[in-house]
């Protein structure tokens, strides 16, 4: 049977389609000085020669990166305020890895809104032709366009946005009142002769209706600080025009990390430190039963109480030099000078180093740490000599030789290991890197935390497991005092450090043993 409807039911539903088909663009009309000849040539001219320039409300900067800011970009403020209108409306996706946590929107390369579709028209027609003419460079018109908002605590952290295609970013601000103390700060880095960032030298404060463009290029650093205020939301238009990318020298390879052999400590250094209940050989098999089934573990109250308040409270010595360790594309955190440790701090390192820890960690894991820890293949191994053994008096040919060819191809290597002592605070963390995935291997992670009972996860400073090329979390490890995390990772598997945020200032530094253990 048809539906019934009252007939003018019907035609206010016809008119509403009809409306929304007929929705017009809104043009988006921009500043005069992207229609004024003269400035573009002296604007092209500053470029090209990487000096700084000022015209009217453009300025041109080439420290540390060629940057340009050019405020009142859009003509009209009612453009300006319906254009936010819109954004705020869209549907906003919770995005976080390692680099970031914010809020984005879907691309708004086919939105029909008419102020974010007017607005894409103006930015990718002739303000991209303009700045081609300013580059000198054909740039594609491509569209890569994208809203984003930072709320408290959100931040990017320092990256270049290399990537093919890219040749130029730009942000458009669309934030209320703005000071540098909010944080949200557009920060741009120097580099070292390698290419790698070193510090922060300008900060550029979020003003509405500003536009900020840069060269991506190997120099390129810059992060979004993390957003302080608690009642603003730091909204943004944000994407790249494409043309041909600048070259790029090889990246910088940083000199692996020195790896160490045990060091000659027997069991007294257990019995002194480790809580009697992880000695029993009865509880080390069932650890390994349930390590073995899920390649991690945490031991709570691992070490004994009076030890653990010890080495606690020593952390908080002045005497300890702490050191920043960087570069901030890849890590922020302090690292202890090992010389400068008191006593008891010193004696938990040698603890963690010791071949008596070795052998535990070996009955923890199952993994061959000592020599005392079987393979997992020594009995296949002794079944393959004792077959050629068989077959070589079958035949009559010698075998004195053989097995100990055999045992020479079998030889295991020496188990190593090295580790950090780490401070983190406010703005610490670590980032996944490619140079650290090209160089993954089968590895022990051991972490031991000193952070005090009141540290909360929405701290951040857990560390993240995650499979290589993917954002999905595999695992994560939440610091928790005295309670050390065991993860078994394989090649295809790297961590991070999650950025500790301002939620974390009314608690003091936290701190913990972080060390990685190889057969």
């Amino acid at each position: 049977m048809a539906s019934r409807r009252r007939p003018g039911e019907s035609v206010k539903t016809d008119m509403k389609k009809k409306k929304k088909k007929t929705t017009c663009e809104e043009a988006a009309e921009l500043c005069s000085l992207v229609e004024d000849e003269q400035a573009k040539k002296s604007v092209q001219e500053a470029w090209s020669q990487r000096t700084a320039h000022r015209h009217g409300d453009l300025e041109l900067d080439c420290h540390p990166f060629p940057h340009c800011i050019i405020k009142n970009f859009l003509s009209s403020d009612t453009f300006v305020e319906n254009l936010q209108r819109e954004l705020m409306e869209l549907n906003f996706h919770e995005k976080s890895n390692d680099l970031y946590k914010f809020k984005q929107s879907d691309d708004l390369k086919k939105r029909t809104e008419p102020h974010i579709s007017g607005l894409r028209a103006a930015l990718f027609g002739r303000f991209r032709s303009w700045l081609g003419e300013v580059l000198q460079v054909e740039l594609e018109p491509t569209v890569d366009i994208s809203c984003a908002r930072y709320e408290y605590t959100d931040v990017l952290l320092c990256h270049d946005d290399e990537l093919e295609g890219r040749r130029v970013a730009f942000i458009l601000y669309l934030v209320p009142p703005w000071q540098s103390s909010d944080g949200g700060t557009l920060d741009l880095y120097t580099t070292d002769s390698n290419f790698e960032p070193q510090s922060i030298v300008k900060s550029l404060v979020p003003s509405l209706n500003t536009l900020v463009l840069f060269e991506v290029s190997p120099v390129s650093f810059h992060q979004v600080s993390e957003v302080l205020t608690q009642d603003k939301c730091r909204l943004s238009l944000s994407g790249w025009f494409h043309g041909p990318s600048l070259e790029r020298p090889p990246r910088h390879r940083e000199p692996p990390v020195l790896r160490s052999p045990h060091l000659p400590r027997d069991e007294t250094l257990l019995l002194e430190w480790v809580n009697p209940v992880y000695l029993d050989i009865a509880y080390q098999e069932q650890i390994q039963e349930e390590f073995e089934d899920s390649s991690e573990i945490q031991l709570k109250d691992f070490l004994k109480e009076e030890k653990f308040r010890e080495v606690k409270e020593a952390l908080r010595l002045t005497q300890i030099q702490w050191t920043k360790r960087g570069p901030p594309n890849k890590r922020c955190y302090e690292a202890a000078s090992l010389d400068t440790l008191p006593q008891c701090v010193s004696a938990c390192w040698e603890l963690l180093c010791s071949e008596a820890f070795f052998l535990l960690l070996s009955n923890f894991t199952g993994l061959r740490l000592h020599y005392l820890c079987p393979a997992d293949d020594d009995d296949e191994i002794k079944d393959e000599e004792e077959e050629d053994v068989r077959e070589a008096e079958a035949t009559g040919s010698s075998t004195e030789s053989q097995p100990a060819n055999a045992s020479r191809e079998k030889e295991p290597s020496t188990p190593v290991c090295y580790g950090d002592l780490r401070r983190w605070s406010h703005g610490g963390y670590t980032l996944l890197h490619d140079a650290e995935a090209a160089r993954a291997e089968y590895a022990l992670d051991l972490v031991l935390p000193f952070c005090g009972a009141d540290w909360q996860s929405e701290f951040g400073g857990f560390t993240c497991y995650v499979a290589n090329e993917e954002d999905e979390e595999l695992l994560t490890v939440y610091p928790e005092d005295n309670s050390l995390a065991l993860v078994y990772r394989d090649k295809e598997t790297l961590k991070f450090v999650k950025h500790i945020n301002h939620k974390s200032v009314s608690d003091s530094a936290f701190y913990d043993f972080s060390f990685v253990y190889y057969e």
